[in-house]
């Protein structure tokens, strides 16, 4: 029994049963106890897929995702999947080999001081200098990675620590993940009275919904209140698509019904989100007429980027729950007839400003055939890459749950989807997997079409094709003054040979006739298979609010065209935005 030998066993008393991962010389003795284990090793083709399927395992399911790599170029491959799960506060534990401790310091083959490297994102890291602090240190990266707001947990591990005598070691015992607290009973009394002062209330949800355990409750208070509801790209499916509360996503690509509403409210109750700026375009212009109720599990964020009035710290699910009754009174007394002709403005807005799909011309119109596609497999888990197709996902995919999307939120990462795909896929071979990439993004991780082959992970991939790097061209070409730079990915290959080369099936489309066939086609095919889309180089995603302006200040694509584009952006003053909201305020039906 040596520390190596304890470690895996350890692993598998903390409820692992997957770990993604790729060998090297510093990690060798882990691998060599993973001999005849029952833990599954999933072998990548390069390790920032395995930080990345790790990350998709832990965001589908909610338990901790594990990853492993070697020494040196290894551990440095791991630090995007890292970073990703620190900023979007998904829970894993890292595993890295590192060189004996004799040799630590000395720039010996493959060194690198990965626990300093890393410790902007992280929760913690851990460097075990002997066998006897194995114990401790993984029982506490684990309740670590749990506890509170989730988050990655590194485990440095020098070769000599896998190699020592752990015979005297007994048997791992798990720690218990921290109990969040209870809010402040004078809070949620504070709270309560605020919203029954609200005329024109907008709850604001966020990634925190799901990560303090709270949809239920959550879906709960917005079935009794009723008020108006925006969402987060991560908070997407928090609410069922069709709830009449339900005004889809805010920010620079949300909705139009979204955005207006909360520019025109006097209260936002915000349920687990942190203001990030692509939600809020211009944070001074932002809910300019809005007081603020912050529920939150991490009192960090709460008045970090607006001040909050009430601060509701904790709990989010018992917050809520608490919350729920109450506010559902106070909706049907004071100000009702003020509540209730609001109610009637947001969702004659959502009907009004609702996306068409009947895009003329015979080419693929990539956001009617997401839409579609959701249609056809309404339980599939979604992981997506990062650019415009992400934010196509977003806007049209019904989705029903937040754990069915898998999306690189604040990192925006290119070449999350694939490996984030495979990664929910293991975690529960059942579960309908579809991952949505773009050509530039398909590439950035395109060797783990193999990873796929070798285990016959049945995810179904979406590849649109628009032969550029499509955001950066968007934003080229209406910020830049169509001064394109190093966008043109005309020369691809053939992506369907591609991944025929691998051992995938693979079908192709670019005509709007055949879409229903080739959907049909992909979620029929036996085992993993990809459809390869072409769609438009010149497509762009609509609305959009430009940088520098508030969320009332939304373009399509008509506006877009008939601007001028160096005067049409230009910054819009405090005080006009907040004019324009009191106009439009002042014009609501009462």
């Amino acid at each position: 029994m040596n520390g190596a030998r304890w470690l895996v066993q350890a692993l598998e008393a903390e409820g692992v049963d997957t770990i993604f991962g790729y060998p090297g010389g510093a990690i060798m003795p882990f691998y060599d106890a993973l001999h005849g284990a029952a833990l599954k090793h999933v072998l990548v083709r390069h390790e920032q897929g395995a930080a990345f399927a790790a990350n998709g395992f832990a965001r589908a399911s909610g338990r901790v995702g594990v990853c492993v790599a070697t020494s040196g170029p290894g551990a440095s491959n791991l630090v995007t999947g890292i970073a990703d799960a620190m900023l979007d506060s998904v829970p894993m534990v890292i595993i890295t080999g590192q060189v004996a401790t004799p040799l630590m310091g000395t720039d010996a083959f493959q060194e690198l001081d990965v626990f300093g490297m890393t410790l902007p994102i992280v929760k913690h890291s851990f460097l075990l200098r002997s066998v006897d602090e194995l114990p401790n240190v993984v029982a506490e990266a684990f309740r670590i990675a749990r506890s509170g707001r989730p988050g990655p947990v590194l485990i440095d591990l020098p070769k000599d620590v896998q190699i020592g005598d752990a015979a005297h070691l007994g048997a791992h015992i798990p720690s218990t993940a921290d109990v969040m607290p209870a809010c402040a009973d004078h809070a949620l009394h504070e709270a309560a009275a605020l919203i029954s002062q609200a005329e024109r209330p907008v709850v604001y949800g966020g990634g925190g919904i799901i990560l303090g355990d709270a949809l239920e409750a959550f879906r709960e208070f917005a079935d009794l209140t009723q008020i108006p509801t925006v969402l987060t790209l991560r908070a997407l499916g928090a609410l069922p698509p069709a709830h009449p509360a339900n005004l889809g996503m805010l920010g620079m690509h949300g909705s139009r019904a979204a955005n207006l509403a909360v520019q025109e409210s006097d209260l936002l109750i915000v349920v687990g989100a942190r203001f990030d700026d692509r939600a809020t375009g211009k944070l001074a212009e932002f809910a300019p007429l809005a007081r603020i109720v912050h529920l939150d599990g991490d009192s960090c964020e709460v008045g970090k980027l607006r001040a909050a009035d009430v601060s509701v710290c904790g709990d989010v699910a018992t917050s809520l729950s608490r919350l729920g009754a109450p506010c559902a009174a106070q909706m049907r007394g004071r100000h009702a007839a003020a509540r209730t002709a609001w109610r009637d403005l947001c969702a004659q807005r959502r009907e009004k400003f609702a996306a068409r799909y009947d895009a003329p011309g015979d080419k693929v119109f990539a956001p009617a055939l997401l839409k579609r596609m959701s249609e056809l497999a309404p339980d599939a888990t979604v992981a997506c890459d990062v650019g415009q197709h992400q934010m196509w996902v977003a806007q049209h995919w019904r989705f029903d749950h937040p754990r069915k999307h898998l999306t690189s939120g604040a990192l925006g990462a290119m070449g999350f989807g694939l490996p984030a795909a495979i990664g929910a896929q293991m975690e529960d071979p059942s579960r309908r997997v579809v991952c949505v990439s773009g050509d530039g993004s398909f590439m950035m991780n395109v060797q783990e079409l193999a990873t796929l082959k070798r285990y016959r992970v049945p995810v179904k991939i979406i590849l649109l094709d628009n032969s550029a790097l499509g955001m950066v061209r968007q934003w080229q070409e209406l910020f830049f003054e169509r001064r394109y730079s190093e966008i043109d990915l005309s020369d691809n290959p053939d992506f369907a040979q591609v991944a025929r080369a691998f051992g995938i099936q693979a079908l192709s489309v670019d005509k709007a006739a055949d879409v229903e066939a080739a959907l049909a086609a992909l979620l029929a095919a036996d085992g993993p298979a990809l459809l390869h889309v072409a769609i438009d180089t010149a497509a762009n995603v609509w609305p959009l609010v430009p940088p520098n302006h508030n969320n009332a200040q939304m373009l399509d694509a008509d506006e877009a065209t008939s601007l001028d584009v160096g005067d049409a952006f230009a910054p819009v003053t405090e005080s006009a935005a907040a004019t324009s909201a009191k106009e439009s305020s002042h014009a609501l039906p009462v």
